[in-house]
């Protein structure tokens, strides 16, 4: 409520709850770094066993599949990203999460995202984020509009521990979860997400989620080239939104087979795609890692990246498990950029940007088109690589980007799954 006063309990609760976030969100990268180490083993093992061996890869990630989504289903709203339910909450159009949540978004995670579907860690810990929020607020005895305002300032809270992106976090928060700028809410959220950054470097160090090397600041000339990346990505993003939706109608339309099963079914699609080229899998970090840093695949080898992990993504997320979109989208984005950049490359004069650039102002113009959070696109990637030079192609790819998808009157897309969200029984 405007201008209500903001207790000091308050900002101790949010202090602390963010923290708690940042430790929780902090153990459940550490167990992904290992889970991802663990995977890596394991293709490369089953590659040295001939045909028998790559079998292994798919058993496992089938396995895996299987294994998160028969935990999400034995917990309200796990599935999937956790995203539009912290949306509904803030819009008082569902219940905040129970405890039981906490465990099953951080074991169904790790199974669902260390296994290898494309999925991404910043759902399961923005949710599991309000769910402390939610909590805190519920046991310190805070009024029920605090409570609400807390839910939703530690799931900031969770996405600053995800990217280690506090700044992207608070924005989050304004842009996407509650479209709104309140003093109380800031605040709040403020002091969550800082405290959760802080809690989260206690166990994951210090280091840049995404580092890459120091960069010029781009020439004048070459600000058109952006505004066309933003655009292909404005044209993309409602497609790839469209695509996340039709793959859960398609999967929950076959209704013959048990749910486990139909996990268990794309666990193995994407097992498969693994072992012919281990980064068509998994979140996308790595991918991210390399393009940022000038490990430059072939234009076909783009392409194909590109292509499977535009479609896999969505299938993942329609198995059922928990695990988010921000993370694989991210990839997908630096996928672009440097095609696009590979693909110009030939024409460009000297002094043009390097592909290391358009990976990441395409992370967050593909995100924008996707998401409809500018702002908070622009932050998330200058925080995760600290590329500041790229502070205003950022900008304009990402205005380019929102402007395009609006033009194409597409809905955001958490919008639309919170829309189908509430619509089920």
């Amino acid at each position: 409520m405007p201008g209500r006063r903001i207790g000091a309990r308050a900002f101790v609760v949010a202090a602390l709850g963010g923290v708690l976030v940042g430790l929780v969100g902090g153990a459940f990268r550490w167990c992904l770094g290992h889970a991802d180490a663990l995977r890596a083993d394991l293709l490369e093992s089953g590659a040295g066993l001939g045909p028998a061996g790559r079998l292994l890869p798919v058993l496992v990630t089938a396995a895996g599949a299987a294994l998160a989504c028969g935990i999400a289903r034995r917990v309200p709203y796990a599935a999937g990203s956790g995203i539009q339910h912290v949306e509904a909450v803030w819009r008082r159009q569902s219940d905040a999460p129970a405890l039981w949540l906490l465990p099953a978004k951080f074991a169904g995670g790790v199974v669902a995202i260390g296994s290898g579907l494309v999925l991404g860690r910043e759902g399961p810990i923005v949710h599991m984020g309000a769910a402390v929020g939610a909590l805190a607020g519920h046991h310190t005895r805070q009024d029920p509009e605090d409570t609400r305002i807390l839910h939703t300032a530690l799931a900031g809270a969770g996405l600053a521990a995800a990217f280690t992106a506090p700044l992207g976090g608070l924005l989050f928060v304004c842009e996407e979860v509650t479209r709104s700028v309140r003093p109380r809410l800031v605040l709040l959220t403020m002091v969550g997400t800082v405290a959760a950054a802080l809690g989260c470097r206690l166990v994951v160090g210090d280091a840049p989620v995404l580092p890459m090397p120091d960069l010029a600041l781009p020439p004048i000339w070459s600000m058109p080239l952006f505004l066309l990346l933003g655009v292909a990505a404005g044209v993309l993003g409602p497609a790839y939104s469209a695509l996340v939706v039709r793959a859960l109608e398609a999967v929950e339309g076959v209704t013959r087979i048990p749910p486990v099963a139909k996990a268990a079914a794309i666990g193995a699609v994407v097992g498969a795609l693994m072992t012919v080229e281990p980064l068509l899998g998994g979140g996308g970090d790595e991918l991210s890692e390399r393009l940022l840093t000038g490990h430059l695949p072939a234009v076909g080898a783009l392409v194909l990246y590109f292509a499977v992990r535009f479609v896999a993504g969505p299938l993942s997320y329609a198995a059922g498990t928990p695990g988010g979109l921000f993370a694989p989208l991210l990839a997908l984005g630096a996928l672009l950029g440097t095609l696009t950049q590979s693909l110009a490359a030939p024409v460009l004069p000297a002094g043009a940007p390097g592909p290391a650039a358009f990976a990441a102002v395409g992370m967050a113009a593909l995100f924008t088109g996707v998401v409809r959070a500018p702002l908070t696109g622009v932050v998330l990637v200058l925080e995760m690589t600290g590329s500041a030079p790229l502070l205003i192609p950022l900008l304009l790819a990402c205005f380019a980007a929102a402007l395009t998808a609006t033009r194409l009157d597409s809905t955001p897309l958490y919008d639309t799954l919170r829309h189908r969200m509430l619509q089920r029984p």
